[in-house]
């Protein structure tokens, strides 16, 4: 396979827009429902991808939790786990965090600078691949095509986010509103500022909207937009 997979990004949100608390403790936004529905989501992708400070903060395994849905990605020929993907500029990563210790294959897309340190501090644990002299969106996309990635779940930070939206390189937005107002400046907002394509103006089409326990989930098409 080749060309750009499916991208998708997924998050859960405070009603105020907060991804998490100002707290060194992880808040706990979604429902169990809506975990449940994260994950058959998961099940269902290539590849998920997590923006290197979310795997500093959060320390996530990022596998698909149900039995049954990781025996019937085996059954189809593919392997339990979707590919772990991480993307950074930095020449450090903590070896020793959950992320590549579980799971199946792994890799790391960075600036052609840290594939070299990045490949020692991490022995072997996952595939370092350099995207060029700075961070290239469109080129870690098309990576991810070469190596048979179709559908491809991001599930944040915000800056990740931020910049797939701006580079309009999001096929589709899936948001689960928590029932909680967070209300602490400098806790993470679900996307930071910058330039989106048609300005702020631009309303992105609803494709559907459902209850996730006391959660709502929406999901939008962020291409197909109204001005």
């Amino acid at each position: 396979m080749s060309g750009r997979p499916y991208v998708l990004l997924s998050a859960a949100m405070s009603v105020d827009g907060r991804l998490d608390d100002a707290s060194p403790d992880r808040l706990m936004l979604s429902s169990p429902e809506d975990f449940d529905r994260v994950d058959a989501v998961r099940a269902s992708c290539d590849a998920l991808l997590i923006g290197a400070s979310t795997v500093r903060k959060d320390n996530p395994r990022l596998l698909v939790g149900d039995p049954g849905r990781r025996a019937k990605r085996v059954g189809r020929g593919l392997p339990a786990d979707p590919l772990k993907v991480t993307v950074t500029a930095s020449s450090w990563l903590d070896p020793g965090l959950r992320f590549w210790h579980c799971g199946g294959a792994k890799a790391v897309f960075t600036v052609d600078a840290s594939v070299e340190p990045l490949r020692e501090a991490l022995h072997g644990l996952a595939e370092v691949i350099g995207v060029g002299p700075e961070l290239d969106w469109a080129r870690v996309l098309e990576e991810l095509g070469r190596r048979g990635v179709e559908r491809l779940m991001v599930e944040g930070g915000t800056s990740v986010h931020t910049q797939l939206l701006a580079l309009d390189l999001a096929d589709e937005l899936q948001i689960a509103v928590a029932p909680l107002l967070v209300g602490q400046e400098g806790s993470p907002r679900l996307v930071g500022g910058g330039e989106f394509p048609g300005g702020p103006a631009a309303r992105m089409r609803l494709l559907d909207a459902r209850v996730a326990g006391d959660a709502v989930v929406l999901r939008y098409a962020p291409k197909e937009r109204a001005l």
